[in-house]
Order: structure tokens, then sequence, then C-alpha cells
């Protein structure tokens, strides 16, 4: 079964954090959470956000972007507002690794520089700053995971028996 892999460098609001740990939970993607954080991993508010979600997370905590790299080989695809590619046309392999950057000033320019056939960036209006991380991930893994036609996600659900 392939993996999905979400990064987050040096992430800053734990109800971001919080939303992406869910979001990863729910789709069995693991998420990676690269130092320093803007929070403690105890905080009520990234706990909170992420409900009760917290036991079907599979989380990996490095001390910097060093200690990343060294121990996950990818293929990486950097999301950024200052990307040339679409996200959406880009074909993801299995087992790929989707980072983002921090919320107030995103990945490190040199990371981009040295990738840039693998930078890709969600469409926007252009006097828009950004979108919110935790919107900006789950556009990413629903596009990945919809190239992979949804491995092991339930894809349709029930309704309960109504009475009017």
């Amino acid at each position: 079964m392939p993996t999905l892999n979400i990064v987050l460098v040096e992430p800053e609001i734990p109800q971001n954090t919080g939303n992406i740990a869910r979001t990863c939970a729910a789709t069995g993607a693991r998420l990676h959470l690269v130092k320093p954080l803007g929070f403690k991993i105890d905080d009520r508010k990234l706990k909170r956000a992420g409900l009760d979600y917290w036991h079907f997370l599979d989380i990996s905590y490095y001390e910097n972007l060093t200690e990343f790299f060294e121990k996950n080989k990818g293929p990486f695809y950097y999301f950024s507002t200052k990307a040339q590619h679409i996200h959406s046309q880009i074909d993801y392999p299995e087992n790929c690794y989707l980072v983002f950057g921090k919320e107030t000033k995103g990945l490190p320019e040199k990371l981009l520089y040295e990738n840039p056939d693998t930078c890709v960036r969600i469409p926007m209006i252009s006097e828009a700053r950004s979108l919110n991380l935790s919107n900006s991930v789950a556009v990413g893994v629903f596009e990945v995971l919809r190239q992979w036609n949804y491995p092991n996600l339930l894809e349709k659900g029930e309704l309960r028996e109504f009475h009017w």
C-alpha cells in the first residue's frame, strides 16, 4: 500500500497542526514535524484541533531539516506560493512527501531554488498572500489521493433510517 507523507517545517500555530494531524489520521497519511515547533506537543489547542483522532496518527519528529533529509529519501514536493508549477499538474509517485513551510515565512528559499522542478503552487488570486496552512495541506493530500484512486479509504457512506 502506498504511503503519503506530510511534512511540516517549523509549524507555528497549534490549531493548524492539529487540523493537519486530523487530516493525516483520517486519510492514513504519515505526519512528519520538523523542529523548532511554535508550540508544545501537549498544547491543548493542538490536541483539541485533532480531537479524538490522535490514536490513528503515525507521526515522526526531527530536530531540523538536516535530520529530516538524512532519514527520508523522497521524492519530495515543496508547496510554496513562489513555485512555478500547479500542484494538480504533477504526477505524484507512491510514497512521496508533500513539504510545507511555516505559516509566517513558508519554506526556506534556498530549498526552493535547489528544487525548482518539484516546487508546486496552489492557484489563487494575485492579491492573496497565501491559503491557511491546514487548508493547503488538505488540498495537496486530496489531490494526491485522487490520483492514487483513494487507496484504503471508504468512498461511500450510508444514510441512517430517517423518520419524518
